[in-house]
């Protein structure tokens, strides 16, 4: 089985990109041919192959699939984990020889940064302060300045993001949006493991003991969702995802919130709140590892 092919420089990305886009000719158009691109750390897992999965279903056999693997420095902060962060590109190809992608861009770090950092970077504005963004400053706007550079190198008709990392998908967004990117942005439903742990490349470091401690973030979901369908109001949707999280052991959680799913306002701080959907948000320390985690539900 032929796998993708690998480039690491982005001379040798636009020459693989380049007879796609000669074969598809210039404009736009229902029948023109289009380029998907997902972006990862690489890491992969079936959270991943999923967003690949539904890239190739986007754009059919005549598209162009394009998967990113690259450990963005500007997106972690001093003590976190981006030295130990898991690296195995050669792993990550053989999950992807299968799934039917054309290209595998893996720059090594000097080729994205060139001069040792970004000089210029993307501004994630307020709504980068907030949540995760509070937890984790800087954070997004790394994140969305390795997004947008990715964009431009790329030249993707569709890019597609997980919606377990909401804060993320929302700001990807309003980037594309303000900054006129003619990308299209696609949201793929969160990936679980059976039992109902959000496939995440962290949970590689959760121990054995761990592991089914961290269980306590999607069981808080439901417990919020199941508030929710019970009619209960915005506080009493927090209160009862708190009530697990309060009573699991190793767990200690860095936020939990109601928000709009379009603006991230909390949601239990609102004069009044119309029925309809809402985002519960947690993340939470496991051991070393953090973790986050979100469900969609709907307030009466």
């Amino acid at each position: 089985m032929t796998g993708p092919l690998v480039v690491q420089t982005v001379a040798d990305l636009d020459d693989a990109l380049a007879p796609f886009d000669a074969a598809r000719g210039p404009g736009v158009g229902a029948d023109r041919p289009r380029r998907a691109v997902v972006m990862t750390m690489g890491a992969l897992h079936e959270g991943h192959l999923t967003l690949v999965r539904r890239a190739r279903e986007l754009v059919g056999p005549a598209g162009q699939v394009v998967v990113t693997d690259f450990v963005n420095p500007l997106q972690f902060g001093p003590g976190e984990d981006f030295d130990r962060y898991p690296r195995d590109l050669d792993g990550d190809v053989r999950l992807l020889t299968p799934e039917g992608v054309d290209v595998v861009f893996a720059p090594h770090l000097e080729e994205m940064y060139p001069d040792g950092d970004a000089l210029v970077r993307v501004s994630a504005g307020q709504l980068g302060t907030i949540l995760e963004g509070a937890a984790r400053p800087g954070h997004f706007d790394g994140m969305l300045t390795v997004v947008l550079k990715l964009l431009h190198l790329v030249r993707p008709d569709v890019a597609l993001f997980g919606e377990k990392d909401a804060q993320q998908l929302l700001l990807v967004r309003r980037m594309v949006r303000d900054l006129d990117v003619r990308t299209e942005i696609v949201g793929v439903p969160i990936v679980r493991e059976p039992d109902g742990l959000a496939r995440s490349s962290r949970n590689a470091y959760l121990t054995a003991d761990e592991r089914p401690r961290a269980l306590a973030l999607s069981a808080a979901l439901r417990a919020s969702a199941a508030a929710a369908d019970a009619g209960g109001t915005p506080s009493d949707v927090v209160a009862a995802a708190a009530g697990v999280l309060n009573d699991a052991e190793g767990v200690v959680v860095d936020y939990l919130a109601l928000v709009d799913p379009t603006t991230v306002e909390d949601l239990t701080l609102a004069g009044s709140v119309e029925p309809g959907p809402a985002l519960v948000l947690v993340a939470a320390r496991v051991g070393t590892t953090r973790l986050i985690d979100n469900t969609t539900v709907r307030l009466a």
